[in-house]
């Protein structure tokens, strides 16, 4: 019954963190990828979408939902089974992790990790915003892939190492092409800690999963419907300029994990065009963080892996492929475990050797969880109605056109149409020429001169959307 313990605990303060969740409903990307999407609303639309569509496993798993016929709960409910399964890879990796760090408590190392990866309020918009499980089911998948390779090496598996790792990685990167990282994150999992293996045995480990990146490279790039996806983000600015830009936005990003009250879904970030004294700066520090991680990992194993990993989840979304959207919440995801493992470890050190080393790391563990509970059941209150989500949005990014927009149709759509008038002239009034906000003004305009409410649809789509 012991070894249930962390289990149960993990699964009642998870429970207790997303019990509100269940009452959201669908939200801005939502309705362009489940919703309003044909492709996912029967198994013969699937069947007939897969082979040129993106993302098939995802969309397999939005085909369930739909089908199952119970609406929005049903998709919450298996998000947060998802969430809750990531967090029980994440205490197992974690303890196989701390194994080799003897001066560590293992299972106290663990269960902390893994708390504060179940419990984090940025992890909300992987987990409550429904379509953020592009991102929640590519990471149980990568951390099961993970897994399988970690069993399997330390048992010598080869079922493990060359079958069950690989076909997870598979469905990791047809879930979500961020997945590609995943080899990379192995080689790092092999070269942290103690127990490293020689290179050649390392290489030959890792030699299907390198093989299938290969491959997947030349299908992605070969496949017409992530050609068009790919040639989507370059025109929406150079690779070069978008570097610069995600030098600005990597700081943000990081910074969500420590100011939780202001997570955004919609964050309103510059486009970079040069560089000038702060991006320097920005780029200097990062640079330092990434050398610091590659001079830790012999010496402070936890710091090197942490940082690395950090950098490694962040690549594909914050370097130089561009997005529609900067960044967003739900990048930090699976990239949070890497730092979150390193401050668990170094506490873990810290508190010891003290007298009473036990009851200090519950008087710091157990306060930390309330606190991220509480800001998660507050996260998830933002998204029980459109209009909470993007009040929320205006509220943090007062200068963005598309949170204006949004908010105006979510007033449009309950009958607020004085409310909603005035958020699509903000909308207006900081871009003139924004086509969506213009539209849905009109179409306003015309339900109150017709006064009969029969005025047709905009020709556009009414809310803008980013990135999925």
């Amino acid at each position: 019954m012991t070894h249930l313990l962390p289990f149960l605990a993990l699964s009642g303060a998870l429970a207790l963190a997303y019990w509100n969740s269940f009452g959201g409903v669908f939200q801005f990307d939502d309705f362009n990828v489940i919703v309003g999407n044909p492709a996912i609303h029967s198994w013969q639309a699937w069947l007939a979408d897969a082979p040129s569509g993106i993302r098939p496993f995802l969309k397999f798993t939005y085909m369930l939902n739909w089908t199952w016929g119970v609406g929005a709960f049903g998709f919450h409910l298996f998000n947060t089974l998802v969430h809750l399964i990531s967090a029980f890879l994440i205490y197992h990796l974690s303890r196989n992790f701390l194994k080799h760090h003897a001066h560590a408590p293992l299972e106290a190392g663990a269960w902390t990790c893994a708390l504060i990866f179940a419990l984090h309020p940025a992890q909300t918009e992987a987990v409550t915003y429904i379509s953020g499980r592009s991102t929640s089911l590519m990471a149980l998948l990568y951390l099961g892939s993970l897994m399988a390779y970690v069993q399997g090496c330390d048992r010598n598996n080869r079922y493990l190492v060359y079958l069950a790792s690989p076909l997870l990685f598979i469905l990791a990167v047809l879930t979500k092409e961020t997945a590609v990282t995943l080899p990379l994150a192995l080689l790092l999992w092999e070269r942290t800690g103690k127990a490293k293996r020689p290179w050649r045995v390392t290489l030959r480990n890792l030699v299907v999963h390198a093989s299938l990146l290969g491959t997947m490279a030349i299908v992605l790039c070969a496949h017409h419907g992530y050609l068009i996806f790919f040639q989507a983000c370059f025109r929406i600015r150079g690779w070069a300029e978008n570097l610069l830009t995600q030098v600005n936005a990597l700081p943000y990003l990081t910074s969500r994990l420590f100011l939780v009250h202001s997570l955004n879904i919609d964050p309103d970030l510059p486009v970079v065009l040069e560089w000038d004294p702060l991006i320097i700066l920005q780029a200097i520090i990062l640079a330092a963080l990434i050398f610091l991680g590659l001079s830790c990992l012999r010496r402070r194993p936890a710091i090197g892996f942490g940082l690395l990993w950090f950098f490694i989840h962040l690549l594909p979304t914050n370097s130089f492929i561009p997005r529609l959207d900067i960044a967003n919440d739900r990048q930090l995801y699976l990239a949070s475990w890497g730092l979150f493992l390193a401050f668990s470890i170094e506490m873990g050190k810290a508190v010891k050797y003290l007298k009473q080393g036990r009851v200090l790391s519950h008087a710091l563990v157990i306060p930390l969880a309330f606190i991220l509970c509480f800001f998660t059941i507050a996260r998830n209150n933002v998204y029980k109605s459109e209009i909470a989500l993007w009040e929320d949005a205006t509220g943090k990014s007062p200068y963005k056109a598309r949170v204006h927009n949004n908010l105006g149709y979510a007033y449009y759509l309950s009958g607020r149409y004085g409310d909603a008038e005035k958020a699509y002239l903000a909308a207006l009034r900081i871009k003139p020429d924004y086509s969506l906000a213009r539209n849905n003004f009109t179409l306003l305009d015309n339900l109150r001169h017709e006064k009969a409410g029969m005025a047709g649809e905009p020709h556009l789509s009414p809310r803008g959307r980013g990135a999925g």
